[in-house]
């Protein structure tokens, strides 16, 4: 599989989906949800505000800011892939009450309108944009004057050093014989190609500046191997 290439991105999330939510929960110890709660909490998003979450699977963190949105805000999740998309309309009716509306979409191409957005999100997505400079154009293009935005991903290491001899360890020895088990292995074992062609967190706040933010600021987590990208437009 060809990173970045989008039919082949769509094509593996679809075949993840029945089973992606259980794997990021035995593969990252649960810790995922602690990761996108605390890029939440870096955001702050408050009552009433309207939110975006693109490339946003099957909706746990469209949810969870559902929680901070409501009553009289609203969140929008897109994803180009149909299964995951499906999957959070599942989770999102047994939780009417959140303000979260998911649809299918291209997070290059949205086709939403211009400044809609007091705030984004996008986890473990830019990676898989083939082009993660008009992502950051695309998600600046969304965000209202001051809006904030958040971007959770795996954290592109040197390849000397310890944390990144972790990185190929977990990844090739925990990760991919893990999804194995499940008949998934060529579709985790995509995560390590994936991470050849993503920007450093240095180069993504040179990307993001470039895109338009006035602020980004990218920050390591769990030892360096995850990071969060916090912008302001």
């Amino acid at each position: 599989m060809k990173p970045g290439d989008p039919a082949a991105v769509e094509q593996l999330f679809d075949a993840v989906a029945p089973r992606y939510d259980r794997l990021n929960d035995v593969l990252s110890f649960g810790l995922h949800r602690q990761w996108k709660r605390q890029l939440v909490r870096a955001l702050k998003p408050v009552a009433g505000e309207h939110w975006l979450d693109l490339c946003c699977g099957t909706g746990d963190l469209a949810l969870e800011l559902g929680r901070c949105v409501r009553p009289a805000g609203a969140v929008t999740g897109l994803d180009a892939a149909a299964a995951p998309i499906e999957r959070a309309r599942q989770r999102q009716r047994q939780q009417p009450w959140l303000p979260v509306a998911f649809r299918q979409g291209d997070a290059l191409q949205t086709g939403l309108s211009t400044a809609c957005a007091d705030g984004a999100v996008m986890a473990y997505g830019l990676r898989n944009l083939a082009d993660p400079l008009q992502g950051l154009k695309e998600l600046r293009r969304l965000l209202k004057p001051g809006g904030r935005a958040g971007v959770l991903d795996f954290n592109r290491l040197p390849q000397s050093g310890a944390a990144a001899a972790f990185q190929r360890f977990y990844l090739r020895r925990l990760v991919v014989p893990a999804a194995a088990s499940v008949g998934l292995r060529e579709e985790y074992a995509y995560l390590e190609k994936s991470l050849e062609r993503f920007p450093t967190g240095l180069e993504q706040e040179r990307l993001a500046r470039q895109a338009g933010f006035a602020e980004a600021n990218h920050r390591a987590l769990v030892a360096g191997q995850m990071g969060i990208l916090i912008l302001r437009a």
